[in-house]
């Protein structure tokens, strides 16, 4: 397409250009998408510091209002905020971190026998000394992403599931063309 004297490209371009910001680098091994990480990290979306900024407008009112006696409510918001941008739990081929409003603990893999999910609640780790420590935010729906980063030192149930259900569906899938290469010899030995 020719304006004037420059020639214009089009608007709409026939393929995608090779790598931009919003394309995944191109994986070592040749596969397409995004490569699993050999660490993950579990912590609250920083979308959650829009609820710290309400809070802080909540409390500010009657905090400035009348000071002398609700003026200690604005330490709220900062000890909610320090908890969202402080709590998570790191899961590397090496080891677990567990990080808490107070304190974090680093637990190596070989002093782990397995994992414990209470009642709705984060994950608790189990020590081979039969204690357990907590995984703040870790959760049952994200055992996927942990089992990519523990480097096999954590089975993802929902792929094994996946594996059995496929080993089911071949092994019906054997016995009924077993089966019915029984039935077509049938007629012939009659």
């Amino acid at each position: 397409m020719q304006c004037e004297d420059e020639w214009v490209s089009s608007s709409q371009q026939s393929e995608p250009p090779l790598s931009s910001s919003h394309t995944a680098p191109e994986a070592p091994n040749g596969a397409d998408g995004r490569q699993p990480s050999t660490t993950q990290v579990i912590r609250l979306p920083r979308l959650a510091l829009v609820a710290v900024g309400l809070l802080l407008l909540g409390t500010a009112l009657p905090a400035v209002s009348w000071p002398a006696a609700l003026g200690w409510l604005l330490i709220l918001p900062i000890l909610a905020c320090i908890w969202v941008l402080r709590v998570r739990t790191v899961i590397t081929p090496e080891a677990i971190t567990a990080r808490r409003f107070i304190g974090s603990d680093v637990i190596e893999w070989n002093s782990v026998q397995g994992l414990h999910f209470p009642n709705r609640r984060w994950a608790r780790v189990v020590l081979t000394d039969k204690t357990e420590k907590s995984l703040p935010l870790v959760r049952f729906d994200l055992l996927p992403e942990l089992a990519a980063a523990s480097g096999g030192r954590i089975t993802d149930p929902y792929a094994a599931a996946a594996a059995d259900r496929a080993r089911a569906e071949a092994e019906e899938a054997a016995e009924a063309e077993e089966a019915e290469h029984e039935d077509e010899r049938a007629p012939e030995n009659r």
